[in-house]
């Protein structure tokens, strides 16, 4: 029979007592001492192996017990360092290293995790879109229009621009045609901003509104646009959205989502968050709410500018045709999403109007087509 000496404490006081070990029909370690009341009997499917151990030869070694709190393991604990029974320990005692939790533990953590996952997602789509809203009513228009040319920064980088003005198409004749088209749907139109519309020298065929009235089209729209009506009805859309808000909003939650994620997930930098609210801006998805309004607003302001609100209709039936064809009109549906019904409308309304006459002439399409060189 093995006996090796060893150290017990009993996790009352900090004495520390002198004992001598042995196994008992390779299933109990039997703890006797003169200074112990009584021998102490320790099965060996209860021993657990402590984390700090004493050396590479010795082990510390303690009781798993069904009670007590998080981590359940009795308080008493016994180093041995006689290599020969160390290893018959280790040999007899399969569950020596075993990471035990008491009952009912991993419950607790299901509740406890359901709990504040149901808290985030409150905070996430139910009392930040609530704040974003209250927040965009209140933010002053110069502070967003500051707010709106940081993020447009943003997004310039995020499609590969290196400096702020790199993508911007200036062709003068261009930016004429542009400049007649927003003046004829502006015109008689009582709007909160100053707009700013800007074309973007890349092949995506997308269009979105930034906070404080600036409104971006892509060259790629331009391509694959069938007429400058189908523009014009794009660029009021938008301006629609301007009006109601809706980038400044969708920025305010984007920023308030990313805050709330980075203290759950960990520390995003500033940096971080300006990129990610670009790219969420760039493909905002709007609530078909928002998006029916702007609809409406944009075939009111064609209807006063006497254009024909077909190319709309034309644009939405056009982009159901190619969607999943072409890489970059997923980025139109992601932000913008085409529906017959949508379409319907469109021709419904230009049914309407006869007075109706293009939105440019032929030389002022084709200039504003090459704006970008």
């Amino acid at each position: 029979m093995t006996v090796a000496a060893g150290s017990y404490f009993d996790g009352q006081s900090a004495a520390r007592h002198k004992v001598e070990v042995r196994i008992e029909n390779d299933a109990t370690l039997v703890l006797t001492g003169a200074t112990l009341p009584q021998p102490q009997h320790w099965p060996l499917d209860r021993l657990r192996a402590l984390a700090d151990q004493p050396g590479v030869d010795g082990l510390t070694v303690t009781l798993f017990s069904e009670e007590g709190d998080e981590s359940p393991r009795e308080p008493a604990r016994l180093t041995l360092r006689d290599g020969e029974m160390n290893a018959r320990i280790r040999r007899l005692c399969p569950d020596l290293h075993r990471r035990d939790v008491s009952r009912g533990t991993w419950g607790r953590v299901i509740r406890y995790a359901t709990l504040a996952t149901a808290a985030v997602l409150l905070m996430l789509f139910v009392i930040l879109p609530r704040m974003a809203d209250t927040l965009a009513d209140l933010i002053p228009v110069e502070k967003e229009i500051a707010f709106g040319k940081s993020i447009t920064l943003q997004i310039e980088r995020a499609l590969g621009a290196t400096d702020l003005g790199d993508l911007h198409c200036e062709g003068p004749e261009g930016q004429a045609a542009l400049d007649k088209m927003l003046t004829r749907l502006t015109a008689d139109q009582t709007l909160e901003y100053d707009l700013d519309v800007t074309v973007f020298d890349h092949p995506m065929l997308n269009a979105f509104a930034a906070p404080g009235g600036q409104v971006i089209i892509m060259r790629g729209l331009l391509d694959q646009a069938s007429g400058p009506d189908t523009v014009a009805a794009v660029l009021a859309h938008e301006i629609g959205h301007v009006e109601r808000r809706d980038p400044t909003r969708h920025a305010l939650r984007t920023v308030g989502s990313a805050g709330l994620l980075s203290m759950v997930l960990g520390d995003f930098s500033g940096g971080t968050i300006a990129a990610l609210l670009g790219e969420q801006l760039l493909r905002a998805s709007y609530t078909r709410e928002a998006e029916a309004d702007a609809d409406g607003f944009a075939l009111d302001m064609l209807n006063a500018a006497d254009i024909d609100s077909s190319g709309m209709a034309e644009f939405f039936e056009k982009l159901e045709k190619l969607e999943g064809g072409l890489p970059e009109v997923a980025a139109y549906f992601a932000t913008h999403p085409a529906s017959a019904a949508r379409a319907q409308r469109a021709r419904d309304n230009a049914a309407r109007n006869d007075n109706a006459t293009p939105a440019l002439s032929p030389a002022e399409w084709q200039a504003l087509k090459n704006i970008c060189g």
